[in-house]
């Protein structure tokens, strides 16, 4: 992941800073950071900038920075990743205007508790009910609905012929104005007949698959990461390459029939997933249960 290597030194940093003076830890500071010779990535298809962001907006989120500790300095976090004082400005400009930090003149910059979250989540524990009170929670714009051929890699978890009819929808959703998942969904072309655009906009897709009397029972799905495309990336008000929470789930019907095939994408910083598990009973098999 880019800049993980800057963790070890931002927590040597304030290691440091906690047992020297304010004027001694900056000086070991910068002398630190020069010496362990961590940057950002070069390489990488985020800009400097970006990077540093990301970075330093987990940091806020997992409570390395204190809301009565001022962070470094914007000199000794460009030592620290080893980037000029502009490319950190631009940083904290953007950290500054999303609420992540508050900046005081003569005091310094500090973190704001609780300001980085995820105001949106799912639970993974197979109940549809808190995925349906998702749909009718957010809203919903739908960027392209069409009849298709499926695929191989789409037809073989919906467990049908390649070539089948069925219906694509690209849709996107946002909380509060704010877009957070972008859905590419795939429907059995009778299910899908009976679903329109402005259906998709004001109902949660599970409703309506459901209310085309097929009741939906249970789904397989994974969760991975993918980094996002250039058209997605502006959907979803992110840069193009930056990390996504990708979720693919096939959902089936009581008869186990698969009436919808979803690929998920979801920004990070405003989606979660938790899940519950039960510790196995089994003396012979000790393993967790969701």
């Amino acid at each position: 992941m880019v800049l993980l290597s800057c963790q070890h030194n931002i927590s040597a940093f304030i290691a440091s800073r906690r047992r020297l003076s304010m004027h001694q830890g900056r000086g070991r500071t910068a002398k630190m950071a020069r010496d362990d010779g961590h940057s950002v990535s070069q390489t990488s298809v985020l800009p400097k900038h970006h990077q540093v962001y990301l970075v330093l907006r987990q940091q806020i989120a997992d409570g390395v920075w204190t809301a009565d500790e001022p962070m470094p300095a914007e000199v000794q976090l460009a030592d620290i990743f080893g980037v000029s004082r502009i490319t950190i400005r631009k940083a904290m400009e953007r950290l500054t205007s999303e609420g992540s930090v508050q900046r005081s003149r003569g005091r310094g910059t500090f973190a704001r508790i609780g300001s980085v979250g995820s105001p949106v989540g799912a639970s993974l524990s197979g109940n549809f009910e808190n995925l349906m009170a998702l749909g009718l929670k957010t809203r919903v714009s739908v960027i392209d609905l069409r009849f298709v051929n499926a695929p191989p890699e789409i037809a073989a978890p919906m467990e049908i012929e390649p070539g089948t009819r069925v219906q694509r929808a690209v849709r996107l959703r946002s909380l509060e104005g704010r877009p957070f998942s972008h859905l590419t969904t795939w429907l059995p072309a009778d299910i899908g007949e009976a679903i329109t655009q402005d259906d998709l906009e004001r109902t949660s897709l599970l409703r309506l698959i459901e209310g085309t009397g097929h009741r939906v029972h249970s789904a397989r799905q994974t969760i991975s990461a993918c980094l996002a495309a250039p058209d997605v990336a502006q959907m979803l008000l992110v840069e193009p390459g930056e990390a996504l929470l990708a979720i693919r789930r096939t959902v089936f019907d009581i008869d186990g029939r698969a009436v919808e095939r979803i690929h998920g994408l979801y920004r990070p910083d405003t989606y979660e997933h938790e899940m519950s598990f039960d510790r196995s009973a089994d003396e012979a098999c000790k393993v967790w249960n969701t």
